[in-house]
């Protein structure tokens, strides 16, 4: 098998996604299924070292990384892009998913379990949003008048390439080694128009310049009874580790599982242990059942 891109019809369009497993088969509706949800730059590009070796391991479920930034007339709040995860997995067949969200697309995974439960199996929380206010400040600043205007210059090739250099030298801001280069990678995605603008409609949705203003920890209680794991890299330079010990609060029974040597992609930086991690948690938890009273 080879990772699968390929184009799935949804009401009001088409999304790209990115596939391992069972590409583009119909599975039977209980079959596992894991849909990796990616962060606010960079769409599902940036799961591609952990579908490699998800790939590699011959997975018999498929894995699917939805590419949800860019599409023209979206709803790029986080009930919106749940709703579009949704209409994924109905096109799909499947009735019940695992899904990991990483970054913002935690977030989106929060809020695909508070508003379809009945779908959400697992949770898998990686470098989280939503867990804390504190945000790096790059992000905070993208919130400003302006920040349109500006973002074709920072994100144009020679920019990223002479950060990219600092990246290398240690002297970035935006953290050191292949932290900093998955970070480039993904913010470089803007010079798109397209996603350049859905990145800052959603930047203002969930960020000010105080950092995030939208919070799911007051609603953790209601995904106790869902299996989470909460994956986090020690060094993350943008969202703090802290916030995985503090949502520990509310989720006492979580997996927690900290890259101490990792930034902000953990799946990235280490994609063997983050795989192992993944079928490990996969094959040791049995999916919640929905329950009216929950």
């Amino acid at each position: 098998m080879t990772v699968q891109e390929h184009d799935v019809a949804l009401p009001g369009g088409h999304l790209r996604v990115l596939e391992v497993g069972r590409p583009g088969a119909l599975p039977a509706a209980d079959s596992e299924v894991v849909v990796l949800v990616h962060g606010l730059a960079g769409g599902a590009a940036t799961w591609a070292p952990l579908l490699a070796e998800l790939d590699r391991r011959d997975v018999a479920f498929p894995v699917i990384a939805p590419d949800l930034i860019g599409h023209p007339n979206a709803d790029y709040s986080l009930g919106g892009y749940a709703n579009e995860i949704r209409d994924l997995l109905t096109a799909r067949g499947h009735r019940r998913a695992t899904i990991v969200g990483h970054s913002l697309g935690g977030g989106i995974a929060l809020q695909f379990c508070y508003q379809y439960p009945q779908i959400c199996g697992r949770l898998v929380l990686v470098d989280a949003g939503g867990l804390g206010p504190e945000l790096h400040p790059v992000l905070r600043a993208a919130t400003l008048p302006g920040a349109e205007w500006a973002l074709p210059l920072l994100a144009h090739t020679r920019v990223i390439s002479t950060v990219g250099w600092l990246v290398d030298s240690g002297r970035a801001i935006l953290g050191r080694g292949t932290t900093g280069h998955h970070t480039l990678s993904a913010f470089g995605s803007l010079a798109d128009g397209a996603r350049r603008r859905a990145f800052v409609i959603t930047a203002r949705n969930i960020i000010n310049i105080a950092g995030q203003r939208v919070s799911g920890v007051d609603k953790l209680h209601l995904t106790a009874e869902v299996p989470t794991m909460i994956v986090w890299g020690g060094r993350d330079p943008i969202i703090p580790a802290a916030h995985a010990r503090q949502a520990t609060a509310a989720l006492p029974d979580a997996r927690v599982e900290v890259f101490e040597n990792a930034g902000h992609f953990p799946h990235c930086d280490e994609p063997v242990r983050f795989a192992d991690l993944l079928l490990d948690f996969l094959a040791g938890t049995t999916p919640a059942p929905y329950s009216t009273q929950r």
